[in-house]
């Protein structure tokens, strides 16, 4: 095949499993909320890689070389957004929800990705190191999305059900301020880490 889908897969898993910003956020939201009021998030933040993906496979990294300052601005705003949403879950407590303070939902999850330093990382690594030159736009595309959707609907959920299942064992303790707290710092870390660290 064109693509080395096999070696991607690898490189996706590894990349998609290990902490970053979406899965942080993930994790938080899932002890703020529980898993299944979650799951509308968590649809968002896996399907909107796929509008990463598709731009990048079309050409948008010749933007990057034109309008680095695009893509400058994207990282700033990245940062921004998520480290909002660590924000609002460090000051929540765990428990009851009210309509106030519901959990972000699918729009919300949306966005996560787009705004991701490290999602267009691994993207544009995986376009750029897994798939042979003359390959056809449409295939190389359709192969990295489909892989790294298939990572992310078997890994997301597990994020998140590993942040309700600390939550179990800590609501309504003396330790939930600092659980959320903990949770919402190590998420603005992994954002600083992506932007000034060199990760992805």
């Amino acid at each position: 095949m064109s693509v080395a889908v096999t070696s991607f897969a690898i490189f996706a898993a590894s990349q998609v499993g290990t902490p970053g910003p979406a899965n942080m956020a993930l994790m938080t939201t899932g002890a703020r909320y529980g898993f299944r009021a979650a799951l509308p998030f968590v649809a968002g933040v896996a399907l909107g890689k796929q509008l990463v993906i598709w731009p990048v496979g079309f050409g948008l990294m010749e933007l990057a070389e034109e309008a680095p300052w695009v893509f400058e601005t994207l990282k700033y705003a990245s940062a921004a957004y998520i480290i909002w949403l660590a924000w609002r879950v460090a000051h929540a407590r765990l428990g009851a929800v009210d309509q106030a303070q519901a959990a972000p939902g699918f729009a919300a999850g949306l966005i996560v990705h787009p705004l991701n330093p490290k999602a267009w990382a691994m993207i544009v690594g995986g376009f750029t190191a897994f798939v042979a030159p003359g390959t056809p736009v449409i295939e190389a595309t359709a192969t990295i999305a489909a892989v790294l959707l298939g990572c992310q609907v078997l890994l997301h959920p597990l994020w998140t059900l590993a942040g309700e299942g600390i939550a179990r064992t800590i609501a309504g303790t003396a330790m939930e301020p600092y659980l959320m707290w903990t949770l919402a710092a190590v998420t603005v870390a992994s954002v600083l880490f992506v932007l000034f660290g060199g990760g992805t």
